[in-house]
């Protein structure tokens, strides 16, 4: 198991080191966020664990927070409830306590996520929604070419959706979420048609992924897309992709319902 980090983080990221810009480049995005809307259906009340900064909790849903990095509780907006302190791994609540449970972007960072996944169902009555990636299909993405050891990492991190469904139980879908052009989410597939914003070291350290290589490592990648970029490399390969309205990459929403 992963031991704990100094501002409180229980999973494999530093959040005390890398979360200070999170706020800024990783705002939800609305199309993202009715798709999760609608995975939760009618639910009305919903634990987000790993909530982090508060992205995707709907203001008309009651929603419980759960986050253990103080980092990034100390960057939840003043109208969202507070966080409580604790992990997936161990949710202090009693079974069948809310209509619905969800996590977005969290799972690939708990040191246990099916036991994370499994007290998830247990408190939850109704449907457990996951928005994730896919590691089978992560290293797809041009971003492989500049940066692999960044994609590899991300690969390795993530569950296999198989793994989740089977940690969930019940009856799973699991559903490609497009992401849009202007998508304001800034995990890397975001800027899929934006590759200048990369080149921003703000924007690579809010996706935790780029934490995973040294400093030396990461500013060679983005020296490799800046260069890319600049004697047209990267267009004469990938320019359909600023004119794309959305693209389907790794992300995916895993749904699980009781049986």
């Amino acid at each position: 198991m992963n031991k704990p980090r100094i501002d409180g983080s229980a999973g494999d990221a530093d959040y005390g080191a890398i979360g200070g810009g999170y706020s800024r480049y990783r705002r939800p995005d609305p199309r993202i966020g009715e798709a999760i809307g609608t995975a939760l259906g009618a639910a009305r009340t919903v634990v987000n664990v790993g909530a982090g900064t508060g992205s995707y909790e709907a203001a008309h849903l009651d929603v419980t927070a759960v986050e253990p990095s103080a980092a990034m509780r100390a960057q939840r907006p003043a109208h969202l409830p507070r966080a409580v302190d604790a992990v997936a791994e161990h949710l202090p609540f009693p079974d069948d306590t809310f209509d619905a449970a969800m996590t977005t972007f969290s799972v690939h960072q708990w040191s246990d996520p099916a036991a994370g996944l499994r007290e998830m169902r247990r408190v939850a009555r109704g449907p457990v929604v996951v928005l994730t990636c896919d590691p089978a299909t992560v290293r797809d993405f041009w971003l492989y070419a500049y940066a692999p050891l960044v994609l590899d990492t991300e690969a390795r991190r993530y569950p296999a959706i198989r793994d989740i469904a089977d940690a969930l139980g019940g009856a799973v879908t699991v559903e490609p979420v497009p992401i849009p052009a202007d998508c304001t989410d800034g995990f890397n597939e975001a800027y899929y048609g934006r590759p200048e914003l990369l080149l921003d070291p703000g924007a690579r350290q809010a996706c935790s992924a780029w934490s995973f290589v040294d400093p030396a490592t990461a500013d060679r990648c983005a020296g490799h897309l800046r260069t890319a970029l600049a004697d047209g490399t990267w267009d004469a390969r990938h320019a359909e992709l600023r004119r794309r309205p959305h693209y389907n990459g790794s992300l995916v929403l895993v749904r699980a319902v009781p049986q």
